[in-house]
């Protein structure tokens, strides 16, 4: 069977800007080797923060998440999973991944989520770690 990841909005902004691992991880999705998703509040802050923080143009970063919904699939949240952290946009990202029966959720958050570990059988970790337990 092959993993179903969620990639936290930190990993998706280091891949899609910077590439190295975080980007290693999308492309396995991206490729097929994993079964990525995501939804519409993950992509809403990815754009928010792309905008925001790094100076993308609301364009440019519409070009990029239409990159990814060629190989991420959406699922639907109903943003009632709360308490599972101190960040909201947290508690949507497990959220996200229990609707979707992810395997993992790929994640550099070291304040909220890898300290879980998992999550109803939900692994949540690093993106080189990822790499290393698929590879």
């Amino acid at each position: 069977m092959r993993p179903v990841v969620v990639f936290d909005t930190n990993v998706l902004i280091s891949g899609m800007i910077w590439g190295g691992v975080p980007y290693e991880c999308i492309a396995l999705a991206q490729h097929g080797n994993v079964e990525g998703i995501t939804c519409e509040e993950i992509l809403d802050e990815f754009v928010d923060k792309l905008t925001t923080k790094f100076g993308f143009s609301l364009h440019r970063a519409s070009e990029i998440v239409t990159e990814l919904l060629d190989f991420l699939h959406i699922v639907e949240i109903t943003n009632q999973l709360k308490g599972i952290t101190t960040d909201p946009d947290d508690n949507i990202v497990i959220e996200c991944a229990v609707v979707g029966g992810a395997t993992h959720i790929i994640t550099g958050d070291q304040k909220h989520l890898l300290p879980l570990e998992s999550y109803q059988g939900i692994l949540i970790v690093k993106p080189a770690d990822f790499l290393t337990q698929f590879q």
